[in-house]
C-alpha cells in the first residue's frame, strides 16, 4: 500500500527566526571511560539549548555496529527500536532527539557502520569511483563526512550535533573519529567536539577522581582528536578543585568543563546546562552570535507540571506495562519500551497527575490466577513485540482488563492479541491464533500482510516490514475520533502482520469496533470496545508512542490516562 503524501511536520513548535549563520556548524558528542552515562540525552539537551536560542538545530547518531539499521536486534541487547518517519527503525537516542527537539528528524540523520560500509561497496560496485582503489581509510570516513555535510545542509541547519556511538578507546568507532579528525583540519573553526565522561566516587576512598576521565582524554587525543569541552558526568555535582584538574590534564578550558551531576529527571538536563551558560560557551567556541539567553520558557512550563505532578499524591494514576522484554539476567531493562513509558508520563503530567508506572513481565501471567493482581492498577497497557514467548499470559491480561473492565491499550502486537482473545472467548473460536505463533491453526485471526509472504519466504527480513507513517481514517463517534479530534490521522507503523478481514465482520456483529481503518478500508488500524460496554478498552495497529513529546502528549496516551485514573479513583 502506497503511503500518502502529507505535509512536513519537521518544524519546531517553537519558530523563532533563524540566526544566520555562514555555513553549517558541527558538534560532535563522543562517549569517554564508560557507556550508559547519559551521552544521548546529553547530545539532546544540547540541541535543545541550542535550539532555544533561536538557532536552526539537527541532530544526528552514529552506531559503530555492522547491523545495517536497529530492526534486526533482540530489544534486550540494545533497548527500544524507534522508528522515523519514512521508516528507518534506529536506535532509540533518534526518538530522545524528536522529543526534546520536538521535530520529526529523516532517515538520513541515522548510520551505522553497516550502513557506512554497504553504501561504499554499492558506489564501489557501480563504478563510482572510477576505478580508483577503495580502502577503509579515507573512503569510510569521507562517506561518514558526506552523509553528516548532506543531513546538515537538506536541513538548511545552523548547527548539526553529532553523538558518535560507543566509548573512546574502542576499535569499532575509530573510523568515525578519523571523520571528526578530518573535518576539524578541513575547518577548525566549524567543528567542536564535547567528550562526555564519568567521574566515579569510589565508596571506599570518598573522593571523586578524575583519572579515568584524563586517561580518556589521551586515549582521543591519540586518534587526531581534542576535547573542546568535557561534560563531568558524576552522581555529585564537580567542584571547582576537580574542574581545574580535569582542564590542566585534559587540555580543556576550566570554563569548558561542565557538571553533570545526576538529576531527577532527564527533563531537568537543559536546564541545568543552562546554569553553566553552556550554550553561550558553544556559540563562542563555534564563532556563533551568543548574547541573550536560551529561551526555555515551554520546556520550563513542562519541568514545572512534571515535579507538581511527581509531589501531588492524592492525583496518582497506576499503569501497569506488560511486556515481554523486561528481563535481562537479574536485571530490569526497562530501555525496551522507552517510548511508550515517556508518553504515559507525557499525558500524566498534561492532566496534572502522578504516574506510578510497574514493569510486570507476561509469563508471570500464564498462571490465570495471578492475573488477581492487576486489580492494583488504574490501567494496563500491553506493548509490541514478536515471537511466542509470553503470549499465554498476555491473552490472560487481556481478557482480565477486558472482563473486569480496566482501562486497557494495546499497541501493535498488544491490538492484535487483544483481537485474539475476543475471538477465542466471545466469538467461542478456541483454536484461533495468529499465523505469527501458528500458521496452521484452524482460525488465523491475524495473519500475514500479502507483501510480507514472499518476503518472509525469502528471509528478506531486514528494513522490510510495513514501516514508517501511513494514513487512517477514523469512524465518526468512535472513542478514537473523540480523541484525536479528527478525522484523519497519521502515525508510525512496524509490523508484518494484519487483522484477518474474514473475522471482521463476526467481530464487529459481536461488538469489536474497528474505528479506524486505512483509507482505503482494507487494514484495520484501531479497534475498541464501545464506551457502553468498556471505560476504555482500545488496540493500535501503529505505534503512537514514536509521536509524542513532552510540549506534545499524544491524545490516545492522554484518553488513556484520563480513563484509567477516572476508573481508578
Amino acid at each position: 500500500m502506497k503511503k500518502t503524501p502529507r505535509p512536513s511536520r519537521t518544524t519546531s513548535a517553537r519558530r523563532t527566526p533563524s540566526v544566520a549563520a555562514p555555513t553549517p556548524k558541527y558538534i560532535f558528542v563522543v562517549g569517554g571511560v564508560m557507556s550508559g552515562v547519559g551521552k544521548g540525552v546529553t547530545a539532546s539537551s544540547i540541541a535543545c539549548v541550542l535550539q532555544a536560542r533561536g538557532l536552526r538545530v539537527t541532530a544526528l547518531k552514529i552506531d559503530p555496529y555492522i547491523n545495517v539499521d536497529a530492526g534486526t536486534m533482540n530489544p534486550t541487547e540494545h533497548g527500544e527500536v524507534f522508528v522515523l518517519r519514512e521508516g528507518l527503525e534506529t536506535d532509540q537516542d533518534m526518538g530522545n532527539y524528536e522529543r526534546f527537539l520536538n521535530l520529526d528528524l529523516p532517515a538520513k540523520n541515522y548510520m551505522t557502520t553497516g550502513s557506512v560500509y554497504l553504501s561504499v561497496i554499492k558506489k564501489e560496485r557501480n563504478l563510482e569511483y572510477g576505478g580508483k582503489n577503495v580502502e577503509v581509510v579515507p573512503d569510510i570516513p569521507l562517506e561518514v563526512i558526506r552523509r553528516i555535510k548532506t543531513a546538515a545542509q537538506d536541513a538548511i541547519a545552523d548547527v548539526a550535533l553529532i553523538e558518535v556511538g560507543g566509548t573512546v578507546g574502542e576499535y569499532q568507532n575509530i573510523l568515525f573519529l578519523e571523520a571528526i579528525r578530518m573535518m576539524k583540519q578541513e575547518a577548525p573553526a566549524d567543528v567542536v567536539t564535547v567528550m562526555v565522561s564519568y567521574l566515579p566516587v569510589p565508596g571506599s576512598i570518598g573522593e571523586m577522581k578524575t583519572k579515568p576521565t584524563q586517561t580518556a582524554a589521551r586515549t582521543l587525543n591519540s586518534a587526531g582528536v581534542f576535547a573542546d569541552m568535557i561534560i563531568a558526568r558524576s552522581s555529585v555535582p564537580v567542584d571547582d578543585k576537580r574542574k581545574a584538574k580535569i582542564a590542566t590534564f585534559c587540555n580543556v578550558r576550566q570554563e569548558n568543563v561542565i557538571s553533570a551531576p545526576d538529576v531527577e529527571s532527564i527533563y531537568d538536563i537543559p536546564i541545568n546546562f543552562e546554569k553553566d551558560n553552556l550554550s553561550q560557551r558553544l556559540c563562542e567556541l563555534l564563532g556563533l552570535p551568543a548574547k541573550g539567553q536560551a529561551d526555555l520558557g515551554a520546556w520550563k512550563r513542562f519541568v514545572a507540571k512534571q515535579k507538581a505532578a511527581k509531589v501531588n499524591s492524592k492525583q496518582e494514576v497506576t499503569i501497569a506495562v506488560v511486556g515481554k522484554y523486561f528481563t535481562t539476567g537479574d536485571f530490569v531493562l526497562s530501555d525496551v519500551y522507552l517510548s511508550v513509558i515517556e508518553s504515559i508520563k507525557y499525558s500524566a503530567y498534561a492532566l496534572g497527575l502522578k504516574p506510578t508506572i510497574v514493569y510486570r513481565s507476561s509469563v508471570d501471567f500464564t498462571d490465570k490466577k495471578r492475573c488477581k493482581e492487576l486489580d492494583a492498577y488504574d490501567g494496563i497497557l500491553v506493548p509490541g513485540g514478536f515471537g511466542a514467548t509470553g503470549i499465554p499470559g498476555k491473552l490472560n491480561v487481556i481478557e482480565y482488563a477486558r472482563t473486569k473492565k480496566i482501562p486497557y491499550f494495546g499497541i501493535c502486537y498488544g491490538m492484535q492479541l487483544a483481537v485474539l482473545e475476543f475471538a477465542k472467548n466471545v466469538l467461542g473460536l478456541k483454536q484461533a491464533s495468529t499465523e505469527e505463533i501458528d500458521p496452521k491453526a484452524k482460525d488465523l485471526v491475524v495473519h500475514i500482510m500479502d507483501e510480507q509472504r514472499e518476503k518472509i519466504a525469502h528471509s528478506d527480513l531486514g528494513g522490510t516490514m510495513r514501516l514508517g507513517e501511513y494514513p487512517a481514517v477514523l469512524a465518526a463517534g468512535s472513542l478514537a475520533r473523540s480523541a484525536y479530534k479528527s478525522a484523519e490521522i497519521i502515525e508510525r507503523h512496524r509490523h508484518r502482520y494484519e487483522i484477518n478481514n474474514d473475522y471482521v465482520p463476526a467481530l464487529r456483529d459481536r461488538g469489536v469496533v474497528f474505528s479506524g481503518t486505512s483509507p482505503d478500508g482494507r487494514l484495520m488500524e484501531i479497534m475498541e470496545l464501545s464506551r457502553e460496554t468498556h471505560p476504555f478498552f482500545v488496540g493500535t495497529q501503529f505505534h503512537p508512542e514514536f509521536l509524542a513529546r513532552p510540549l506534545r502528549p499524544h491524545p490516545l496516551f492522554t484518553a488513556f490516562v484520563k480513563a484509567a485514573y477516572e476508573e481508578g479513583k
